[in-house]
């Protein structure tokens, strides 16, 4: 039975998508520092988890022989945090990338998943998103670190042969979402019968992708072969006063 190791397993999607391949009968070594606790991840005797650093060379030496894929899923995952710190940013999301696909390559590793994100289209006015779209005016260091990192798994690809797919993932929302982000904070405010903040006239649209149907994709993506491209998760596109009256229709006092 296939082998996945997954970083950043202990995360918000990460956390989501690791039963579901267990119930695929898959074995799984989850690799996260386990900011929110191993308690996240129900014990299973297909389950490994490695409490350790993605910007471990030595431990990934360790870990990645034996796998079959690999799913990237650890970084920093938001503008304001990579902007606090660019340096730490930049060490996680982007110089930890290349030796994890090299060391995939030296192992034989089959296929490397990789999670992008939409924020790599930067100015796009185009909707929805394509994965023909140009994708050259990133305008956050967040973005041009996943865009880094596509455009190297892209040359190792050409290069090596090894099956790559990146996955650009679209405001994943639902279930242990992070408390700070517009559909935790709407519903958690609504419910109290307290006002939502507002910013703008409401109308700058996002496309929501509810995390099982992100979790959904990347399984997906673990069962065909794909060479190097871009899949790009597209849903109905809505705008900010849209979902504010959904609330408001289904969770005001």
């Amino acid at each position: 039975m296939k082998k996945i190791l997954i970083t950043g397993g202990a995360g918000y999607v990460g956390a989501v998508l690791v039963p579901h391949l267990l119930d695929k009968g898959f074995h799984v070594t989850v690799l996260d520092l386990m900011i929110y606790g191993e308690e996240v991840l129900k014990k299973n005797n297909n389950l490994k988890i490695v409490k350790g650093d993605i910007r471990d060379k030595d431990l990934l030496k360790k870990i990645i022989p034996g796998h079959d894929d690999v799913l990237h899923l650890a970084c920093i995952s938001n503008d304001p945090s990579f902007e606090l710190n660019p340096t730490l940013g930049k060490s996680i999301n982007l110089d930890a990338f290349e030796p994890m696909v090299k060391i995939s390559i030296e192992n034989k590793v089959e296929r490397f998943i990789y999670a992008s994100s939409s924020s790599v289209y930067g100015i796009n006015s185009k909707v929805p998103f394509s994965e023909a779209d140009p994708i050259f005016s990133a305008i956050s260091p967040y973005a041009a670190s996943k865009l880094a990192c596509e455009a190297l798994g892209h040359v190792y690809h050409n290069v090596y042969g090894m099956d790559v797919c990146m996955l650009r993932f679209f405001t994943v929302y639902g279930p242990r979402q992070r408390p700070d982000l517009a559909i935790h904070k709407f519903a958690r405010l609504m419910h109290a019968g307290q006002p939502i903040p507002l910013y703008g006239d409401g109308n700058t649209s996002r496309d929501y992708t509810y995390v099982d149907d992100t979790v959904d994709g990347v399984i997906a993506a673990t069962e065909k072969e794909f060479g190097s491209p871009i899949v790009v998760t597209i849903g109905p596109v809505v705008s900010l006063s849209e979902s504010i009256r959904w609330f408001e229709k289904n969770l005001a006092k």
